[in-house]
Parts: C-alpha cells; sequence; structure tokens
C-alpha cells in the first residue's frame, strides 16, 4: 500500500507565519480605516447639501498633497502592478496615509468612489515591504499578492475571492501557486481580525429557485450580456476618459477642479446624495425591495467614473457593485424574474467583465449570498466574462503570453 505524506518546505512554513503576520497588520488597518469611513458617510448623508459644494476645493487640496509630499505615490496602484509585474523597488511607505486621508475626504465630500483601492494599496505596501528585508529572489512578489489579498479580505470578509483576486488581477491567465497559501493564511488572519474589531460583512441569503425553460434561459442569457457590456465598458470608457481628460485639463488642478464643479452640481440636483459615495445604499435598495430607478445604474456609472478620472480617491469595486446591482434589479423587475437573484447576478458579473477576474467573482458569489446560489450565478457570470475581451479597471494588468 502506497503511503502519502504532505511535507511542508521551511520556506513555506517561513511564508506562513509572515503572512499570519501582514494578514494581523493589514485586519487591523482595515477596521480602522472601515470603521471611519461608514462614519464618514454617515455624516456626510445627514449634511450632504453642505458638503457637495466643498468637492472642486477638496480636489485641489487632494492634488496638492500628492505634488508636493506624495512622491510617486499619486501613481497609487499603478505602483502595485509596477513592483508586481516587473519587480520595481519603490513602493513608498507614505502612500498608505495619503491614500487613506485622501479616500476619507473624497468620500466626506461625496466624489463617487470605492474603498477597495485603499485596502489593497495598503496590503500591498505592507507585504512589498517585508519582502524587500528578506534576500528570497521571489519573496517581494509572493508577499505582494498576499497582502493584496490581505488587504482586499479585511476589508470585505471574502478571503477565497480575496485570494483569487489578488492573483487574477496582477497576471491575466497566470496564476501564482507559489503564493496561494500564503495569500489564503493572511486573507483570513485578516478577514477574522477586521470582524472581531467590529466591522461588518455584507451577506445576504438567497434562497430563490428558477423553473427553467427556453424563455427563462433567453431571459438570463440577455442579462448576461447586458452585466458583460456594461462591465466593459466601464473598464473601456474608464482608461479613455482618463486619457481624454487629462489631454483636455494638462494641469491637474484644473482638471479636478472643472471636473469636481459638474460632480458637485450633479450630485445635488439628481436626488440630492443618491449617486455620492460607495453606493451601499443602491445596494441596499436592490436587495430589501427599495425603489430602484431604471436609471439607477447609468448615473452611478457616469459619477463613478468621471469621479476617478478627475482624480478623487478610493477605488471602484463597491461602486460596481452597485451598479451592477441595481442593474440586475431592473432587468428583474422589467422581465419579471426574481429581483434578489438577478440583482446578485449583476454584483458580480458587471465586476467580473470590468476586473477581468473570474475565480474571484464566483467566490465572492458563493462567500457574499451562498454557495448554493453558484448553479444560477455561474452561467450568467460566465457569460459576462467571455465578453469582457480582457478589458480592466487596471490598465496595468499584464496579459499572459501564452494565452
Amino acid at each position: 500500500m502506497t503511503k502519502f505524506k504532505i511535507v511542508i518546505s521551511p520556506i513555506s512554513f517561513f511564508y506562513i507565519i509572515l503572512a499570519a503576520i501582514i494578514g494581523l497588520s493589514v485586519g487591523i488597518i482595515d477596521a480602522f480605516f472601515g470603521e471611519i469611513l461608514i462614519g464618514i458617510t454617515t455624516f456626510r448623508n445627514l449634511y450632504a447639501i453642505y458638503l457637495l459644494p466643498f468637492l472642486p476645493v477638496l480636489g485641489l487640496i487632494i492634488i496638492f498633497i500628492y505634488k508636493h509630499y506624495g512622491k510617486n505615490s499619486q501613481k497609487g496602484m499603478g505602483l502595485i502592478f509596477e513592483a508586481g509585474n516587473f519587480n520595481s523597488e519603490n513602493i513608498p511607505k507614505r502612500l498608505v496615509p495619503q491614500i487613506i486621508f485622501s479616500t476619507w475626504m473624497s468620500h466626506l465630500f461625496g466624489a463617487s468612489v470605492g474603498r477597495e483601492g485603499v485596502a489593497v494599496q495598503i496590503g500591498a505596501t505592507i507585504g512589498h515591504y517585508v519582502g524587500k528585508l528578506l534576500s528570497i529572489k521571489e519573496a517581494k512578489k509572493v508577499l505582494l499578492i498576499t497582502g493584496m489579498a490581505a488587504g482586499f479580505s479585511g476589508l470585505f470578509q471574502t478571503p477565497i475571492a480575496a485570494t483569487f483576486f489578488a492573483i487574477e488581477i496582477l497576471t491575466v491567465g497566470k496564476i501564482e501557486y507559489i503564493a496561494l497559501f500564503p495569500a489564503l493564511v493572511a486573507s483570513y488572519v485578516a478577514s477574522f481580525t477586521s470582524h472581531y474589531l467590529g466591522l461588518e460583512k455584507f451577506s445576504y441569503s438567497i434562497n430563490t429557485n428558477i423553473h427553467l425553460d427556453i424563455f427563462i434561459i433567453l431571459k438570463l442569457i440577455f442579462i448576461a450580456i447586458c452585466f458583460g457590456v456594461v462591465g466593459r465598458m466601464f473598464a473601456q470608457l474608464l482608461a479613455h476618459y482618463k486619457i481624454k481628460l487629462t489631454d483636455k485639463f494638462p494641469n491637474p488642478y484644473k482638471k479636478i477642479f472643472i471636473i469636481g464643479i459638474l460632480l458637485s452640481v450633479g450630485l445635488i440636483l439628481l436626488h440630492t446624495n443618491r449617486y455620492a459615495g460607495l453606493g451601499t445604499n443602491l445596494i441596499s435598495l436592490s436587495f430589501n425591495g427599495g425603489h430602484i430607478n431604471v436609471y439607477d445604474w447609468i448615473l452611478k456609472f457616469i459619477f463613478t467614473i468621471l469621479s476617478i478620472s478627475a482624480g478623487f480617491q478610493g477605488g471602484e469595486v463597491t461602486p460596481l457593485f452597485a451598479i451592477g446591482s441595481s442593474l440586475g434589479a431592473s432587468l428583474a423587475l422589467i422581465l419579471g424574474l426574481p429581483v434578489d437573484l438577478i440583482a446578485a447576478a449583476g454584483y458580480v458579473s458587471v465586476f467580473s467583465a470590468a476586473t477581468n477576474s473570474y475565480f474571484a467573482s464566483i467566490f465572492i458569489a458563493g462567500e457574499v449570498f451562498g454557495f448554493g446560489t453558484i448553479e444560477y450565478i455561474l452561467p450568467i457570470l460566465t457569460i459576462a466574462y467571455i465578453l469582457n475581451g480582457n478589458s480592466s479597471i487596471y490598465s496595468q494588468v499584464k496579459i499572459n503570453s501564452s494565452m
């Protein structure tokens, strides 16, 4: 009888220890950042009409800080991709306090931005710094991915999804298996830590069953195509307007101030504050029977692209969840399908198509909505992902040439 045994090498054990330390550190920072962000959002909701007009002024402050004190940290996620794919040595530690502060302020004054950019950059900076202290060749990349996974997991508390997200977005079509287990360890530690410190996870249990027939299947295919097209358009238009607005306004102060005025006026006139910040209000309405306008997803789409292209800080992921869930809820009502199920499918499918991440999206569906929903969501998500065409909100992503 053949005997099998699992052997953990000293370096693998070392990575696991470091992953736990990184996960703990990142989880603490994520909890701190997330709890204050919740307070800021609550405050803005109460006084939006007084805060939104100052968004252009806040933009000037953000640019001033990055230009005079940021060095190259204003490149944000670009630094993370340079370090991961091109072995860049430089992710300045000052990036962490600067991205936290600028994101808090962007949310306080109503920019339509997310929060994952902060968490991923925090984790990546810590992981990369630890990796630089070692004399092991692949340590910087392994621990960079480990930190990215911890950052995403500490914020969203989806450790399996976070692991694959960190691995998938660096290089499309290639999985860094050496980083898989350290990233998973860090993700679980960060998730547990942030939850223990009081940061709550969004989850929604879906128990819907659909009796499939040819008409239902055709409706679901149509919905999947809509999700894929919207996610791809978001990624492509975001890349386009980042370049176009910079060409039109070479002076970053002028760019963020003028776009800030447009955002401020639009946010006030169009259902004051409805499209500001993360978009968690739209997510909540989509799943809890609230009123969703058929144009909610379009306006959130536009405000988010303009906010990020202008230079406001935060990220795209939570707004993508809001765009997907509100689009899904609208389509479900029009086509007579279960709203919560289609909203959940939109939540993950638009994210998948915009980020070019497949496995992470599957596990987000399972960890947020329950793994019993996978049989319904997976075909929709897969069609949306296929329609992506290798577009990504992360323009620096590396496409594996062997694909």
